[in-house]
């Protein structure tokens, strides 16, 4: 890089013309019933991570598991119509667990199905074809449901995802998780046969990055141990 080649870039940084990292954080629902949509949400096993109030204001902050975004409902947080959202979209690993888990979660369901036109669903329920993609496709598989309030929500089944659609982890926040794990390690490496430190990490990184606290992750990691490895604490 020649030196006007710096100086562009260091202008074009402090200008803040470059990319500036923009991340979706929160969604906003509206909600007629604050401590019924608290409950449903709750009921599906996303994580509480905040409730406040004041007055009349209040806020709830919920996040699906793995989500790095959040939503947010309460009272005095929107002027929109409760339930006027459509179109919220949940990535899942697989859209026939993911149904299954909302159903035993007493959540109607849509049966899974997949787009005539195979790019995007389209609104309503328009060009719905039953069933999963017929080809396999990544981002091609549906199934859909809504809150109490009629917020509208979409499974989408992603296995494999577009080139520059990976998430990746700052090395500091890669280096605590390791050194967190490897703590927890530990433990179950001084109370097990000898094994393969790889095999115990994988399952507990795995669950901390699906937004599992440290307990839960560790029970996975000693489940997947004791299911496929045959190693067991003593």
């Amino acid at each position: 890089m020649s030196s006007t080649d710096a100086s562009a870039e260091t202008a074009t940084r402090a200008s803040g013309s470059g990319p500036a990292g923009f991340k979706l954080e929160v969604i906003v629902l509206p909600v007629a019933d604050v401590d019924r949509a608290k409950q449903f949400y709750e009921r599906l096993g996303w994580r509480l991570d905040a409730a406040f109030a004041a007055g009349d204001f209040r806020v709830v902050q919920l996040t699906p598991p793995g989500s790095p975004a959040s939503i947010i409902f309460g009272a005095g947080v929107t002027d929109a119509a409760p339930g006027s959202v459509d179109g919220l979209v949940l990535a899942v690993d697989d859209v026939e667990t993911a149904r299954a888990e909302l159903v035993d979660h007493g959540v109607d369901v849509s049966e899974v199905f997949h787009d005539a036109g195979g790019v995007f669903y389209h609104a309503g329920t328009r060009d719905r074809v039953p069933g999963p993609d017929p080809e396999g496709r990544s981002y091609a598989s549906w199934a859909s449901f809504a809150d109490p309030d009629g917020n509208r929500w979409v499974l989408q089944e992603i296995t494999s995802r577009l080139p520059g659609r990976v998430e990746t982890t700052d090395v500091a926040t890669l280096a605590e998780l390791l050194r967190e794990t490897a703590e927890q390690h530990d433990a179950f490496e001084k109370a097990s046969a000898p094994h393969d430190w790889w095999d115990w990490y994988a399952p507990y990184l795995h669950a901390r990055e699906q937004g599992h606290d440290r307990d839960a992750a560790t029970a996975a990691a000693d489940r997947y141990m004791a299911d496929l490895r045959g190693v067991v604490r003593r």
